[in-house]
């Protein structure tokens, strides 16, 4: 029929001209066979040299974000230049297909108590931008989504707070040569409909040895949802690629010794980093706060997911009204399709105090495609607080790690430290609770040569109808590192995942024989 003919002709000329991840990373294949332009700061002194107690004194004004009158749920607030966002970004929308720039206006801002002379921001620019969305209550907008900085990017739930933060791309992080950090230097934000329950938006990457385009998918709720589609080209070599970085705070926590001047049992965005390998395994990798910057590489090809993870949510694990640790989502990555041969790699830095991030973990391809040829990364961000829902229903994890003095009982039932150090693993859920009564339950675990095992004690915990192990060695050298693992096994097949520990060169603190005897 012609006319059907037609109609279907007129649909797809409209397809053909609407925005899309195509039309980003066309921009990005081009950008990568150019020389790099790093970009110029345009910050007057008064915004250079501002600190952070003045930056976060300028706020979006709340009777003018964008889309204030467009029906949807979804506004847009944003973030002003200041600080060491030396360079704006550019911020288009997308209404119907057509792209248009949301220019930058001073008046969309409260700049507090700061005295600025008005001329300053005349040629100034947003550094980044705000979802905002009624997440907890229907008559009031939350910041559900922070873009701001380089490629970092946070997003939070129904009654969470902002913990740790995602990047677009890690480059050369944790080597000894400066880390590389690509920036999101334009974004296209569709606006949404009032109907939508979602928020699209792509981004272009640039750096010295990289480019890339981005689609995000936002879908806030009780646990957000994110979902990211990454296409990356190298401009330059580089020695190593980390693709769904993640970026979070470990200051100390159970499973290291605690500041004494501290009335806080744990301090940390994130106290370990939980891997699904391709082959199936799950892997539990409790977080340090270093000596020196310590590197932990796993092999696993096709990764089903890993993330770093917030494990124990109740407010007595963390005590900080002001800070609300207890209430800092966990952050689980799921691939999309085939990752090929990689590994998932964790770089903890050392940090006297909990303003730095210090924790980074991304995947990392074995091979880099040819120049010319992207890199393609779809996968989905999990941000949650209920940790046990990504994780194996038909195993039990390792609840909690703790660290202390190894010690023995003398006859006298009084406990004498003997130079060793001890560690207890709670293992509960998944089969625990409902084995059959006779059922052998084994610790199965390995240690590396740095360190003697004194002892690998396995003994029900009626407490939380699991079982916990006490592992208690010996370290030979403390200036070496000391590899861990502990699973529990039954009949030959896993009943847990694989708890696998690392103490890094310098912080075994084990008690000389002498401090042993006192």
């Amino acid at each position: 029929m012609p006319g059907v003919a037609l109609v279907g002709c007129l649909l797809g000329a409209a397809q053909a001209q609407a925005f899309s991840l195509d039309d980003v990373t066309a921009r990005a294949k081009k950008l990568a066979d150019q020389p790099y332009a790093a970009p110029v700061s345009n910050l007057p002194p008064v915004f250079a040299q501002m600190q952070f107690g003045d930056y976060i004194k300028i706020q979006p004004k709340m009777d003018n974000v964008e889309w204030k009158g467009e029906g949807t749920p979804f506004k847009l607030g944003f973030y002003h230049q200041g600080m060491h966002f030396s360079t704006p970004v550019r911020i288009n929308e997308i209404v119907d297909s057509r792209v248009h720039e949301i220019k930058y206006e001073p008046s969309r801002f409260d700049f507090g108590d700061l005295k600025l002379d008005k001329a300053a921001t005349n040629k100034l620019g947003y550094a980044g931008f705000r979802v905002l969305y009624p997440i907890n209550r229907a008559d009031k907008l939350d910041e559900v989504m922070s873009v701001l900085g380089a490629s970092y990017f946070r997003v939070i739930g129904k009654g969470q707070v902002y913990g740790l933060s995602a990047r677009g791309l890690a480059i050369n992080t944790g080597l000894s040569e400066p880390e590389e950090f690509p920036a999101f230097r334009e974004f296209w934000i569709e606006r949404p409909k009032p109907e939508d329950k979602r928020l699209v938006f792509y981004a272009l990457l640039d750096s010295k040895n990289a480019t890339g385009a981005y689609r995000f998918e936002l879908q806030p709720d009780s646990d957000a949802v994110l979902k990211v589609q990454a296409r990356v080209f190298m401009r330059g070599a580089v020695k190593k690629v980390g693709i769904a970085p993640l970026t979070s705070m470990f200051l100390f926590g159970p499973q290291q010794m605690r500041d004494a001047n501290n009335f806080r049992p744990a301090l940390h965005d994130s106290n370990g980093l939980a891997i699904h390998t391709g082959d199936g395994e799950w892997l539990w990798r409790p977080l340090n706060n270093p000596k020196y910057v310590a590197l932990s590489m796993f092999q696993v090809n096709n990764p089903r997911g890993f993330g770093l993870m917030q494990r124990g949510r109740d407010f007595s694990s963390y005590e900080d009204l002001k800070d609300r640790y207890d209430l800092r989502p966990s952050a689980w990555i799921e691939p999309q399709g085939d990752w090929g041969r990689g590994k998932v790699e964790l770089v903890e830095i050392p940090t006297p105090d909990e303003t730095n991030d210090n924790i980074v973990s991304f995947w990392t391809l074995d091979q880099l495609p040819p120049k010319g040829t992207p890199i393609r990364a779809d996968y989905t961000i999990h941000w949650t607080m209920d940790e046990r829902g990504m994780f194996a229903k038909d195993l039990a994890w390792a609840r909690q790690t703790l660290r202390t003095a190894g010690e023995i009982t003398q006859k006298n039932l009084i406990r004498h430290l003997d130079g060793s150090l001890g560690f207890v693993i709670d293992f509960e859920g998944g089969p625990l609770a409902s084995l059959p009564a006779n059922t052998l339950v084994q610790a199965q675990f390995s240690v590396g040569d740095n360190a003697e095992v004194i002892e690998n004690v396995l003994q029900p915990n009626p407490v939380t109808k699991g079982y916990r192990v006490t592992l208690r060695i010996k370290v030979k050298d403390p200036n070496k590192v000391v590899e861990m693992r502990e699973a529990l096994v039954a009949n030959g097949k896993p009943l847990s995942e694989t708890w696998s520990y690392q103490i890094p060169p310098g912080t075994a603190n084990q008690p000389t024989p002498a401090q042993a005897v006192k």
